[in-house]
């Protein structure tokens, strides 16, 4: 019996993976990376430190990664957010079951600490994850290590058998399993719209034993688990 769920939050949660996308590609144009798409950017990195990503800057600029560039980033990104952020649709609905029914719930972002803290505000969520919002900022390790959920796990004190996580990347799941939880796929993000059905199967490969397209699919999946 599953106890506990943790949450990726970009993607899953708020629909902001398409504004962090736009805001990454941009920043690479600006380093002279002038192919730099957002649908490229989702293909090579959905899901994996913003460290990965500035290794990849400096193998394809030959110069070391702007010391700032996470920094700009997500100053873009913030800017963004004031034009308005969207839940995925349901998301709210569904935290709010499983905070009734007492349900221990997570987030496990692979972005800062500082982003997701913004992100849940514009989304709308941060009352639902008050002290329970974990970052790859505090972890040797981000996905696909298995670190940031087993640090999620241990400061809800549940044991990683006992988890389910959600994710809408590959290196999530592998996270996830690598953790010894359960891993559930979502695709319901805007960020997939073109490329859904090979997601599915990109998280199937990857390990998760199901994967969902809408919140309420999902929240029946979860409730069925949690009370197995």
């Amino acid at each position: 019996m599953a106890l506990a769920v943790i949450f990726d939050l970009d993607g899953c949660l708020a629909d902001s993976e398409p504004l962090s996308l736009e805001a990454v590609a941009a920043e690479m144009r600006g380093l002279g990376i002038e192919d730099a798409r957002a649908d490229r950017i989702r293909h090579e990195f959905l899901g994996v430190t913003i460290g990965a990503i500035c290794t990849w800057v400096s193998d394809r600029t030959g110069k070391p990664c702007p010391p700032d560039f996470q920094h700009r980033i997500e100053s873009r990104l913030f800017r963004s957010y004031e034009q308005g952020l969207d839940q995925i649709p349901g998301a709210r609905a569904l935290l709010e079951e499983l905070r009734d029914a007492e349900v221990p719930m997570a987030i496990a972002t692979g972005g800062s600490l500082e982003r997701m803290g913004k992100t849940l505000h514009h989304a709308g969520l941060a009352d639902l994850f008050v002290g329970r919002g974990f970052s790859a900022e505090q972890v040797r390790h981000g996905k696909p290590a298995p670190d940031l959920f087993l640090f999620a796990a241990g400061n809800l004190g549940v044991a990683p058998a006992d988890c389910i996580v959600v994710e809408d990347s590959p290196h999530g799941i592998k996270g996830a399993v690598a953790a010894g939880m359960r891993a559930f796929g979502f695709v319901g993000g805007s960020h997939l719209d073109g490329i859904r059905d090979s997601h599915v199967e990109t998280l199937r490969s990857a390990g998760a034993e199901a994967v969902f397209d809408d919140l309420a699919a999902l929240s029946r999946s979860l409730h069925r688990a949690l009370g197995e």
